[in-house]
């Protein structure tokens, strides 16, 4: 597997053993504003993009809907070296990018003013960056490029979409709130819901109750989590996680929580919202970021101001 055309190792931070670290990584348009930069390299092209972001440099860029996530991860790390300065359990951020070099000097710089401990910076100018994300061993891909998430999900790494929006997100502890079916598990009740309507899916999930769910795309991210949250007691664990689903606590909940028991995932609090709305819930958890494959949920996430990721 050829090198992305240029990585800048960032040595003010620890490099990460990628085997033991939960490595996640976001493009550039997810952890900063680059909407008007975007809307500049549209318009006019890469050369007027690359001359603007050179002489903007040493001007920070504006936070993005990850960024507030990338800050609490930060925290979680903190608080394992604490507890243990030898853990090698630990988030790696690394930022994958389409700039060149030349105009990624205004992204490094960005990251330094706010502290940012990104461990790597790659630069890529092939169409498809995500052949690379398995040879750095990412575990989540964060992008604002749909076609980035669809070539991530195809290659087996757990990704969505995030869309940009202001965000005031909390900083600690860090707040992750999945989606059950088609997130956190497959989609399969999802499909028999789509063919037989919600009395099949109910008879489906009865007959099934015993059995677990499938993976969905997000499990290897969700169970890494949940591996770093065990090394906390409840009260002093600088991360909780939810669970906020679409199901009926009463018909379709059984399932849910057997699998997430089968697979040893602990979750913090689960709330089956019988198809209504998730936006109020939502803004009362505050999450960081709230992963869903629904648009209209993504869509009322935001309306609350809600960092939100899209699971296509």
């Amino acid at each position: 597997m050829a090198e992305p055309e240029s990585t800048v190792v960032n040595t003010n931070v620890k490099q990460k053993d990628p085997s033991k670290a939960l490595v996640i990584a976001v493009t550039t348009r997810a952890i900063f504003n680059l909407e008007e930069e975007h809307k500049l390299y549209l318009e006019k092209g890469k050369e007027d993009y690359t001359k603007h972001q050179q002489a903007n440099q040493d001007k920070p860029l504006p936070p993005g809907t990850a960024f507030a996530f990338i800050q609490a991860v930060q925290h979680v790390n903190e608080k394992i070296l604490e507890s243990n300065p030898a853990e090698e359990d630990l988030f790696d951020i690394l930022v994958l990018s389409n700039n060149s070099p030349e105009s990624g000097v205004r992204i490094v710089n960005s990251a330094k003013h706010y502290g940012l401990e990104i461990s790597k910076f790659c630069f890529v100018s092939d169409e498809d960056s995500t052949q690379y994300l398995k040879s750095h061993g990412v575990k989540l891909f964060l992008s604002a490029d749909r076609t980035d998430v669809c070539n991530a999900l195809r290659r087996g790494v757990s990704a969505a979409l995030v869309f940009q929006q202001e965000v005031q997100a909390p900083r600690t502890p860090l707040r992750v709130v999945f989606d059950g079916d088609a997130v956190l598990f497959s989609d399969e009740t999802d499909q028999i819901f789509q063919e037989q309507g919600l009395e099949g899916a109910v008879q489906y999930e009865r007959a099934m109750e015993a059995v677990p769910m499938g993976e969905g795309p997000l499990k290897a991210f969700a169970m890494h989590l949940g591996k770093m949250r065990k090394k906390f007691s409840q009260e002093k664990s600088p991360i909780r996680s939810y669970l906020v689903t679409a199901r009926s606590g009463r018909d379709m909940g059984i399932r849910a929580i057997k699998t997430l028991r089968e697979w040893g995932l602990a979750i913090d609090e689960a709330f089956f919202m019988d198809g209504a709305p998730k936006g109020p819930i939502l803004a009362q958890i505050q999450p960081h970021i709230f992963f869903d494959d629904g648009l209209h949920n993504i869509q009322g996430a935001q309306n609350v101001g809600v960092p939100s990721a899209w699971v296509p």
